[in-house]
């Protein structure tokens, strides 16, 4: 405050500042003065504005090091070489963890390998066993090897390219004049102390025949046991007072079942009216008997076939046992005086449906997965199977004979599917893709795949002959024409229900207003045709509901199959 006084005077030399010592004190300005704390607000703080700036060149500043430096221009010390990267150490790391990589398995160094050399001792090491040991730095003492030690040291550490001397081989007999005609050996001859081993003494034999036996006997079917082949009548009065058995369609029901006009309208079934059980497993497949549909016919994974009434009592009318394993397919002929059962057990049986009788027995040694008349009354002696091993074959019940094969396929055949009068048929297969086939021409004359399509195990031609529903394995129901293109309609697509590996079969209604199809968790759906939408579902079965049929006469009665081995009629 005095220095601030004094500043500016104009006097200069010790004279003055005597002069000024000797003078009374100046008057202080207000300003100048020291604030009286009474009449003060607040209390004086002291602040610095200076920041907290380090010294250049103090040790405090770590030094950082770019891990990707190839080169150090200073000595660094060890907390600057081992710093995290980024951010702090991560406390868990073990020392392992924490190691820079540059692959999965660590950090690889770059090293100039002559190219020559490299490979001189990668095939020395192949061909003779021993190569030098690449870790000895410029290979200092020329001695030390990987692997044959032993052969190493005896050939004196030569490479393939310096070649060592060839090994002593075995003597072997020579003959190589070709006049001597029984006895040349050329380049076949015995080697020294050879043993002929290419019979086996009689101990051996034995062996080789028990062992023979074994996997024979793993390999062959067991079938030498002939399986009976029986059919049981369930009921009393299988004829009428007119001598006509329980095929012959009843008159007496209000519908006429023997019309080809489909129901003028079709109508949402709404209760459950009946239910036919007697099998002990799941059931497989279940078919309206032709035309009038005044029989249903299912077959199970108990290996039966049964059949029954679905009006008046509706009784199980008879059981056909003769297969050894589960049923998978089942199909009439036009008339419904026969109907066809393909197993599991590898047999298609041609069964009489009024007497129980087998007629005749198919097989190829592989799995039939479909079975199907040829629709033509002229050809009804025909009949074609899919089956595992990607054909499709056709037999004739006449002779027993194979008249046709249809090999394109590569996977097993899952459908067959008559259309264009019957003069073509459509196939799909577990390969997801599907074939049109000209009837009695093994090539296919269109192939249907796309990488977008699933495998189609159920197929369903439409009443009026135009479409083909395809239950897709990816939960949908695509739209096929079955005319000229075979062409997918992408704007009908029906979805929401649950397929995903199951074979459910769908059906439309007869007057094509509906489609219904059951799914993997036992319900059934009902879509509407023209629009897609779906219109009603409900819990059909307790397991899968396999099938789906609507009666061709009925306006809203539907059956369906379930692996909870029942049949329900709906209305």
């Amino acid at each position: 405050m005095l220095g601030l006084q004094t500043y500016g005077s104009s006097s200069e030399g010790e004279s003055d500042h005597e002069d000024a010592a000797k003078s009374p004190p100046a008057p202080v300005p207000a300003h100048l003065l020291p604030v009286d704390k009474t009449h003060s607000i607040s209390t004086a703080i002291a602040v610095c504005a200076a920041p907290a700036v380090v010294p250049i060149g103090a040790s405090a500043v770590p030094r950082t090091l770019d891990p990707t430096l190839k080169e150090v221009l200073y000595n660094p010390r060890y907390e600057e070489m081992y710093t995290p990267v980024k951010g702090p150490e991560h406390p868990d790391m073990t020392m392992q963890q924490r190691a820079p990589r540059n692959t999965l398995a660590g950090y690889v160094e770059k090293a100039h390998i002559n190219a020559f050399e490299f490979e001189n001792q990668r095939r020395t090491f192949h061909t003779y066993g021993y190569a030098l040991d690449p870790s000895v730095d410029e290979m200092a003492d020329g001695q030390s090897y990987v692997g044959d030690l032993q052969s190493a040291y005896d050939d004196n550490g030569k490479t393939v390219f310096e070649a060592p001397k060839a090994k002593k081989l075995r003597k072997q007999e020579k003959n190589d004049n070709p006049e001597d005609i029984e006895g040349f050996l050329g380049p076949w001859g015995k080697f020294e102390n050879e043993v002929s081993v290419a019979k086996p003494n009689d101990q051996e034999r034995a062996e080789l025949d028990e062992l023979l036996s074994k996997r024979h006997k793993r390999g062959r079917i067991p079938e030498d046991k002939p399986l009976e082949e029986k059919s049981t009548l369930h009921i009393k009065d299988a004829y009428d007072y007119q001598g006509r058995s329980y095929l012959h369609a009843p008159h007496d029901l209000g519908v006429n079942l023997r019309s080809n006009a489909p129901p003028p309208k079709c109508f949402l079934p709404k209760a459950h009216i009946h239910t036919w059980s007697g099998h002990n497993k799941g059931i497989s497949s279940i078919r309206w008997f032709p035309k009038t549909a005044h029989l249903l016919l299912s077959g199970s994974m108990d290996c039966r076939v049964k059949l029954w009434e679905v009006y008046g009592e509706r009784r199980c009318i008879r059981t056909f046992s003769g297969h050894r394993q589960a049923i998978k397919d089942i199909a009439w002929n036009n008339r419904g005086t026969n109907f066809l059962s393909a197993s599991y057990d590898r047999y298609i049986k041609l069964w009489d449906a009024e007497t129980g009788d087998v007629v005749s027995r198919f097989t190829t040694r592989k799995m039939p997965f479909c079975v199907k008349f040829h629709p033509d009354n002229s050809k009804q002696h025909l009949f074609v199977a899919g089956t595992s091993d990607k054909k499709i074959i056709c037999w004739d019940t006449r002779s027993g004979d194979i008249v046709q094969e249809y090999d394109r396929h590569l996977g097993s055949v899952s459908t067959i599917t008559f259309v264009d009068d019957n003069r073509r048929f459509v196939t799909t297969s577990d390969d997801k893709s599907m074939r049109i086939w000209e009837w009695d021409i093994p090539v296919d004359m269109k192939y249907i795949a796309d990488p977008t399509m699933h495998s189609m195990p159920a197929v369903t031609l439409a009443p009026n002959g135009k479409w083909m529903a395809c239950q897709s394995l990816d939960n949908k129901i695509v739209i096929f024409s079955a005319l000229n293109r075979f062409k997918m309609n992408r704007k009908k697509t029906f979805t929401g229900h649950m397929v995903s590996g199951y074979a459910c079969q769908l059906d439309f209604s007869p007057d094509m207003s509906y489609l219904v199809s059951g799914d993997g968790d036992g319900k059934c759906y009902i879509w509407d045709w023209k629009t897609t939408k779906m219109y009603k579902k409900w819990q059909a079965h307790d397991g899968v509901c396999i099938s789906a049929l609507w009666h061709p006469h009925e306006a809203s009665k539907v059956a369906t199959a379930g692996w909870d081995g029942q049949i329900k009629f709906w209305d």
